[in-house]
């Protein structure tokens, strides 16, 4: 009977795996002409979000974003930091954050093929492994935001749970922000591990729905020193989780 419960799901992963894969070679050579050069990164950027609604409606998947802040008036440039459960947060991203902006992912993505040009070109790659390399991505992201651009990352550093539990943040947005004197904009993705869950395909559940969003009001840091990190950290830390908490018992028994 458990066995039988699970075919939905395959089917339904499947569905949106494959969905996924053909669409980006699709648009593979509308990309790779974009990310060429520099200043079409604003189309491919657009190209991206319109990609992403696709990924999301054609398995079913819809958002329902609650802003603190209406979504015109988010500063720019600005470092969002979202908790991280599912692969969907990482394509939600450009459903909900409204200003172009250039993510940080694991150095593993420029390795995939076709994935490849998508990270490398566009966004910023970070070694997790390697001091020197983590540095440079630091670097490469405050240029960033010194031309204007905001910065969208995991501070946990990847998916390290498949039940949507929030593990401790590292001190890199928060230091960023500081040095930049940038303003600092949790993103609370309540559901999307319920939705997509991390793991092996035939243990895993996958479904379509509602994929809940919080994004909450900016967290200036003008005046900011390092001596504020900690407290900048445990802030954001404590925004998302109470989300995190307040939704899980409500729907607890649901």
């Amino acid at each position: 009977m458990r066995n039988l419960k699970i075919i939905p799901t395959i089917l339904w992963k499947a569905l949106f795996m494959l969905n996924f894969i053909l669409s980006m070679i699709v648009l593979y050579p509308i990309f790779y002409f974009l990310l060429a050069k520099k200043e079409r990164f604003p189309k491919a950027f657009r190209l991206k979000k319109s990609w992403a609604r696709w990924i999301f409606s054609l398995p079913g998947i819809f958002t329902k974003i609650n802003y603190i802040t209406a979504a015109n008036k988010l500063p720019q440039p600005a470092v969002y930091c979202a908790n991280h459960g599912s692969y969907l947060d990482i394509i939600a991203g450009y459903l909900v954050i409204p200003n172009y902006f250039v993510s940080m992912g694991k150095k593993e993505l420029g390795k995939v093929p076709l994935f490849r040009s998508f990270f490398k070109e566009m966004n910023i790659l970070v070694d997790r492994k390697s001091m020197t390399g983590s540095h440079r991505a630091f670097v490469q992201a405050g240029e960033q935001l010194e031309k204007g651009n905001s910065i969208f990352l995991f501070p946990e550093g990847g998916i390290l749970s498949n039940t949507g539990k929030l593990h401790s943040f590292k001190n890199g947005a928060f230091k960023l922000a500081i040095d930049k004197q940038v303003p600092i904009i949790p993103i609370t993705f309540l559901n999307n591990w319920k939705l997509f869950q991390n793991g092996v395909l035939i243990r895993t559940h996958g479904r379509p729905g509602i994929s809940r969003v919080i994004v909450h009001a900016p967290i200036l840091t003008v005046g900011m020193t390092s001596n504020d990190l900690v407290s900048l950290r445990t802030k954001v830390y404590d925004i998302i989780l109470n989300d995190l908490n307040n939704y899980n018992n409500k729907h607890e028994n649901r």
